[in-house]
């Protein structure tokens, strides 16, 4: 997203920029000084000065030092960037809270801006609260664009607006999936262009049977049996042909199919967790599925013909002309009503069917979402209602899938008939002629022929912008996947570094959404083999903070360091690797017990893990099932209890004897008698190993070397907690609210 939009001469000379000021952002707002819309408002912060133009006009300017803290608050509709300005009584404060402390300040409006300006407006708060605190690095976005800036138009996800930028296109991307394959592809299209041949030799040799043969009174049996042979090779060829074509062009279909799950799935998991969580699951799972066979079936039952068709066509015209010029030219009388019908209809074509598969994608999202909660659904009788839901989306589908197949039934019969006027017409004309003896009869019955090939082929080109446009739909669908960056951005040669434990977080900031931070400026450093217990009230980003740590989410300001290293300069695979995590909502695959607990570590023998499960006290209640280890678990462990499945989490983090743990709540589905059992268990692992933890729990976190309070955002205790006690704090009224 863009941060720094150009600016004029004369605001430039407003600015008054001294030699070593350096221009940082200047972005656009909407809403001047008395509330009205303006259209050409520029917020600018340099590295010494915050200042807002109406026009050309200065409307504000406020020295960067002097603002405390800065935000953009969210309205309904619109946004503010607000600061809290004023002297600083001590310059030498250096931490947030001194500043803040620090500070005699009143809350002062800069600018003010319409709702799709508040992300763009989130980034300079964010930049302008760097600068205030003495950094100078600057922000930079890595979202994209909504609106077009040259044509206006909203831009789907992508870095650019497909419109404007003059790259690609459906056949670009059409020809770019085919480019891997190019010899499968080269050998289809001589198979394409010799059933053309082939098609268009057999007129010929009709027009000499009729001609030499059957019209003469003594015509030659042997020149007969001859153009029979010769009809007869010809017919078995394109048989031969027309199988060999089909055959390869499903090849190549599968192939092509296969190759785009398996690339969609990689992509998939490479995506950050904010994309994937903007989407539905039936959805991802119809562009991995659905639009994958859609490509199968187009170069199965279309692209086959393609070649063929096009070839045939142009020769078609081209042996028509050369024959008859009066009659070619009636027989085209009707294709250009044709090829306006299917051009003035191909937009309302697409629409409908890319509402269709939007359809699609809502009956497998409900039925997805009804089947992975089939115990709830029960638990509280609500099968008719979700029954009735269902049969919703369905009616839905049905309705406009009804209406696609009724615009088809019309509009395909139409062309038709359109079409065959043009055959009647040269059967009317060319049958005088034939009686006038202006042609043969062979000649007649080779152009109507080609004539007909031609409507033929004709038809059979009305009829593909339907499998075009399910084609188009679906490369949309799966590009927009695609084309998506992936989540963790490495260096060409990223270092794969053994953990040893030393945790730092430098200024780190981090929102869901970049104008609703979860967490802002967090500083904190932990020594290898501490453990850091995590509490604080629901929502203030405890597992917010530990998603960081894991490299879920890249963080928006500051960064993180493992061993004095930056994350992202670490592999991600071999980072996570060496972690293991035991998270709130337990997650189990659809398999046995055994392959649960082994998922960590695929090779790990039986032995290792008995040992790991009776580390995690699971391994008793494991032997007594009938099949033991290779008891099924049903999906996501339906079949066991929830502290059933919490202890086979812990096993599988046992088991990989890991470099660091986190653990978010791990006891919290246990009964008192597991959960010291737990602990016990917990306490050995984590001897020697940098360990985070969170829980509500706070009797559980006594061993912590240090506890961790965060509330509003950022870290608002930290100490032991005898310390924390002794302060008397947020910390100490928890304990005392959950002991009373």
């Amino acid at each position: 997203m863009k941060l720094k939009y150009n600016l004029s001469e004369d605001r430039i000379r407003q600015l008054k920029m001294e030699r070593d000021e350096k221009l940082y952002y200047a972005i656009p707002y909407d809403i001047g000084e008395n509330g009205r819309w303006i259209d050409d408002g520029m917020c600018v912060v340099t590295s010494e000065n915050v200042a807002a133009f109406e026009g050309d006009r200065l409307v504000e300017k406020l020295p960067i030092k002097m603002c405390c803290r800065t935000r953009a608050e969210a309205a309904v509709g619109a946004g503010m960037l607000v600061t809290e300005y004023g002297a600083l009584e001590n310059k030498d404060e250096k931490t947030s809270e001194q500043r803040d402390a620090a500070h005699t300040v009143t809350e002062k409006l800069i600018v003010r801006y319409s709702a799709k300006h508040r992300t763009r407006f989130a980034y300079i708060a964010r930049g302008i609260n760097i600068l205030s605190g003495g950094r100078t690095e600057e922000v930079v976005s890595k979202e994209y664009e909504s609106v077009c800036e040259i044509c206006g138009r909203i831009i789907p996800g992508t870095k650019e607006c497909p419109y404007c930028n003059k790259k690609g296109g459906f056949w670009h991307d059409f020809l770019g999936m085919l480019a891997p394959y190019k010899k499968s592809v080269g050998g289809i299209v001589c198979l394409m262009i010799m059933a053309a041949v082939v098609t268009l030799l057999n007129p010929e040799i009709q027009k000499h049977l009729v001609d030499d043969v059957l019209t003469k009174t003594n015509g030659d049996i042997k020149k007969a049996l001859w153009c029979i042979a010769g009809m007869f090779m010809l017919g078995g060829g394109i048989v031969v042909i027309n199988v060999l074509k089909s055959y390869y062009c499903t090849v190549l279909g599968a192939r092509i199919a296969a190759d785009k799950r398996d690339t969609l799935f990689k992509v998939i998991q490479g995506l950050p967790l904010t994309y994937i969580n903007d989407r539905r699951p039936g959805e991802l799972m119809n562009r991995v599925v659905n639009d994958t066979r859609v490509i199968k079936d187009f170069m199965s039952n279309t692209f086959c013909n393609l070649f063929t068709v096009s070839f045939i066509f142009v020769w078609d015209v081209i042996f028509m002309v050369m024959l008859n010029p009066k009659l070619a030219l009636f027989s085209f009388i009707s294709v250009p009503l044709a090829v306006w019908g299917t051009l003035t209809f191909r937009e309302s074509i697409h629409r409908r069917f890319h509402l269709q598969g939007k359809k699609d994608d809502d009956i497998s999202s409900n039925l997805q979402d009804v089947l992975s909660g089939i115990r709830v659904v029960k638990t509280y009788g609500k099968e008719q209602k979700e029954r009735q839901r269902f049969n919703r989306f369905a009616d839905e589908y049905c309705r406009v899938a009804f209406r696609n197949e009724r615009f088809w039934a019309i509009f395909n019969p139409t062309l038709r008939f359109i079409m065959g006027f043009g055959i009647f017409l040269v059967v009317l004309l060319g049958g005088m002629d034939v009686l006038n003896e202006r042609m043969s009869a062979g000649e007649l019955l080779q152009f109507v022929t080609y004539t007909t090939l031609l409507y033929q082929y004709l038809e059979w080109m009305t009829g593909m912008p339907r499998d075009l446009t399910r084609l188009v739909a679906s490369m949309e669908r799966i590009n927009d996947v695609l084309i998506q960056e992936p989540f963790i951005g490495e260096e060409e040669k990223p270092d794969r570094h053994e953990i040893k434990g030393d945790i730092e977080f430098r200024h780190a900031t981090f929102g869901y959404k970049s104008y609703q931070p979860v967490l802002e400026d967090i500083n904190l450093k932990v020594k290898q083999g501490e453990m850091i217990g995590i509490v604080g009230p629901s929502g203030a980003g405890k597992s917010t903070l530990i998603n960081l740590l894991m490299r879920l989410y890249e963080i928006d300001d500051g960064e993180i360091f493992v061993d004095d290293i930056p994350i992202r300069n670490i592999e991600s695979r071999h980072y996570h690797e060496q972690l293991g995590v035991v998270l709130q909502e337990t997650f189990l695959f659809t398999g046995t017990i055994l392959s649960n607990i082994r998922f960590a570590k695929p090779d790990a023998t039986y032995e290792e893990v008995i040992n790991a499960a009776k580390l995690a006290n699971a391994h008793d209640f494991i032997s007594a099932m009938p099949d033991g280890y290779n008891t099924y678990v049903g999906e996501k462990g339906s079949t066991l209890s929830g502290g059933e499945r919490q202890r086979i989490a812990i096993a599988r983090a046992i088991l990989k004897n890991p470099r660091m743990l986190i653990l978010d709540e791990a006891t919290s589905s246990l009964d008192t008698e597991s959960e010291f059992l737990i602990q016990q268990a917990l306490e050995r692992l984590i001897k020697g190993k940098t360990t985070f933890a969170i829980a509500h729990r706070l009797s559980t976190l006594k061993n912590a070397d240090r506890l961790l309070v965060i509330d509003g955002h950022r870290i608002a205790e930290i100490g032991s907690h005898e310390e924390l006690m002794e302060k008397r704090g947020i910390y100490y009224g928890l304990v005392k609210a959950q002991m009373g």
